[in-house]
């Protein structure tokens, strides 16, 4: 098994769920800022040119969300997918929720705010954005104001998936009025193999780049 990674991106979720079950990978890393992922090798291993990527075998799986999802459902006894049916429709609710309401919007901040050249870039796009994600971010606090885990009793896939996101509002200053979703992010990256937080990512990029 192999993981194509880059620290401070959702490649974190993956390798979050690999050191989770224990199992062993190969970890490859693309250099997005030398621009290794828009070179013709990669880009027939995943045409979109996007991080994390997981060969298992002579299968190609791309986006985390469905790579942690095919990673604890090919690992069953982990429970990190619900087995019981309506547990697991709430676990496809908050990933997707997570992946639509709350990553969206930060992904909108982080365009209107490096990705795009200046000339496009739109400050009230940012703005907005970040009530959007606000807006969110009320309803998961609310949900989890009496739970440890987003979905059951147990940690899933949900958990990690959620985690990370929460680590991207927090460097986006986000997460001030919402103290239980710190408490929660907080007591996740706390687990013995939790994956590394995307501050340290980054200050391990620059020091490289030094």
């Amino acid at each position: 098994m192999k993981l194509y990674e880059f620290a401070p991106t959702r490649s974190i979720r993956v390798r979050w769920v690999l050191q989770e079950l224990g199992v062993e990978f190969e970890a490859i890393s693309i250099n997005m800022q030398a621009g290794e992922h828009r070179t013709p090798d990669f880009l027939t291993i995943n045409p979109t040119g996007k991080l994390p990527v997981l060969i298992d075998g002579e299968h190609i799986i791309t986006e985390s969300v469905a790579i942690a999802l095919y990673l604890g459902e090919k690992y069953p006894e982990s429970n990190l997918v619900p087995t019981d049916l309506l547990v697991r429709a709430q676990l496809y609710r908050w990933l997707l929720f997570t992946a639509t309401e709350l990553e969206q919007p930060l992904w909108r901040i982080a365009r209107h705010t490096f990705i795009y050249p200046e000339e496009l870039r739109l400050p009230a796009e940012i703005s907005l954005a970040r009530q959007d994600f606000t807006s969110m971010a009320v309803v998961l606090e609310n949900h989890l104001l009496d739970r440890q885990f987003v979905v059951g009793e147990h940690v899933t896939v949900a958990d990690f998936v959620l985690a990370y996101t929460l680590d991207w509002a927090n460097e986006v200053q986000l997460l001030a009025t919402f103290p239980t979703l710190v408490d929660y992010m907080e007591r996740m990256y706390k687990r013995p193999k939790a994956s590394g937080r995307i501050a340290a990512a980054l200050a391990s990029l620059n020091q490289t780049s030094q």
